[in-house]
């Protein structure tokens, strides 16, 4: 599939809105708008969730592609956007319903942090991090979102 192209998705009443992205190189790796959606996602129709659970789960896409994209080295965490607030590694994401998105974690001096931000307000910029030295190999939070969702039926 081509960057500009768009992933097959599920049709009909309550489907997700079909997602498109283009990329400037052409040998990009596949971004979340390109792949299928997992089934965990589309059990549920998108007009019986809320606004923070629909959320919730393309985040989990997202953090997933873009660890993906780390070396053995690296870890997740989320650049804070508006003023200094600084960078919180990911430990865990969460929701609220109707529309609370939080995510947990530390700053890069280990203090531990929280960022709880409506739906309406979302704005993360995923970034990369030297794991921390005292662990063995990076922690992957992404798969066990995912693992979560499929345990959710």
């Amino acid at each position: 599939m081509t960057d500009d192209q768009q992933a097959e998705k599920p049709t009909g009443v309550g489907a997700p809105r079909i997602a498109r992205v283009v990329h400037s190189d052409p040998n990009a790796p596949a971004s979340p708008e390109q792949k299928p959606l997992p089934d965990s996602v589309v059990r549920k129709p998108v007009d019986k969730k809320s606004a923070a659970e629909w959320a919730y789960e393309r985040l989990i896409l997202y953090i997933q592609n873009f660890e993906e994209q780390l070396d053995s080295e690296q870890e997740i965490a989320i650049g804070m956007t508006g003023g200094n607030a600084g960078v919180l590694r990911i430990e865990g994401v969460g929701y609220f319903d109707p529309d609370i998105i939080t995510f947990y974690g530390s700053d890069e001096s280990g203090m531990r942090t929280q960022l709880v931000q409506h739906v309406s307000q979302l704005n993360v910029m995923l970034r990369a991090l030297p794991k921390l030295e005292e662990t063995p190999v990076a922690r992957r939070i992404g798969f066990r979102l995912a693992e979560d969702l499929e345990q959710d039926e």
